[in-house]
């Protein structure tokens, strides 16, 4: 009976010391640890490899002005799964203003920091569509690369990012047959482009190169600091809220010396007036403006439960500048 037991005591032993030992392997030959590895010795963190992007489908981030009442997006949709089936589509948003540049490139310079290298964004914003503007493919000096209209969309991300290289799209393979709509290349053009891209196609034969100072640019001032203070640009409304977003990162506006609950002097489309730095709406009275960093951590200007825009007839584009602090 002793033996009996001695001997199960002993099997479980072994079994336990076998799945230690199986997963100190699987530990150690984790991407995480390779990726720590790697930083640790100096080699530069480019997110996901080659070898570990094939445990994810690719990504394509789908962004239109076409709205979801007809069959629009669909068909953009149907086009990219043709060409890989299993390619991952995630729809941004198709509700943007028709015809806004401006709101496209926001909305892409807000979302675009959180999505990794290796991703493509198919955007089509395109009022002049069938006309003598570029279709292109941009690829961002943070690895991703985006596939659209040259008309301005690249703006913001430009301005934050940088843009590495730029092909124009020309080789009629990597379109939908050779009877392009003129009116239609969302489908015709840049879905199918886009699905190339994330196939893993060598993307220089999509066109040819062209140079990086021929895009096309919004008249957006980048938000600089000075010895007076910050300068920078409203770039939208927050949705029917009526807030202002501007292109400041928090950090540069902290930069400039001001704490929460003081008050801060702004000029903004040609409006002096002062608010304060708080840290979220209902932290002044009912009605009354404020400064705050939004959701995506850059410096915004609302009214308590109210518009700004409407309160004091700003719309975007509109200069803003913020002194520094005394």
């Amino acid at each position: 009976m002793t033996l009996r037991r001695n001997f199960r005591v002993d099997v479980i032993r072994a079994l336990v010391l076998v799945m230690v030992v199986a997963g100190l392997l699987a530990w150690a030959k984790s991407p995480l640890l390779a990726a720590k590895d790697a930083t640790r010795n100096g080699a530069p963190d480019e997110g996901i490899s080659a070898s570990d992007a094939q445990k994810y489908p690719p990504t394509i981030v789908f962004m239109t002005d076409f709205g979801v009442v007809d069959d629009s997006v669909a068909l953009c949709r149907g086009v990219m799964y043709s060409i890989m089936p299993d390619v991952r589509i995630v729809d941004l948003t198709h509700e943007v203003t028709p015809f806004s540049i401006l709101d496209g490139a926001r909305f892409l310079y807000g979302a675009s920091p959180y999505y990794p290298a290796g991703t493509v964004f198919v955007v089509v914003i395109d009022p002049t569509v069938g006309s003598t503007r570029k279709a292109i493919v941009a690829r961002s000096k943070r690895g991703q690369y985006f596939v659209l209209p040259d008309n301005g969309l690249l703006t913001l991300v430009e301005q934050r990012d940088g843009i590495e290289a730029v092909r124009e799209i020309t080789n009629t393979d990597w379109m939908i047959g050779t009877k392009l709509s003129s009116t239609f290349h969302g489908r015709d053009i840049f879905s199918p482009v886009g699905a190339h891209m994330a196939r893993g196609d060598n993307w220089t034969k999509v066109g040819p190169e062209m140079a990086v100072k021929d895009l096309v640019r919004l008249e957006l001032k980048a938000a600089t600091l000075d010895d007076r203070g910050l300068s920078a640009t409203v770039i939208a409304t927050d949705g029917p809220f009526g807030n202002l977003v501007t292109n400041v990162d928090a950090e540069d506006f902290l930069k400039l010396g001001y704490q929460r609950g003081q008050e801060v002097p702004v000029t903004v489309g040609g409006k002096e007036m002062k608010m304060k730095f708080v840290k979220t709406f209902s932290d002044v009275p009912l009605g009354q403006p404020l400064l705050y960093i939004d959701s995506r951590g850059h410096i915004a200007l609302a009214v308590n439960q109210n518009s700004f825009s409407a309160t004091y007839g700003v719309k975007p584009p509109a200069e803003l500048f913020i002194p520094l602090a005394k």
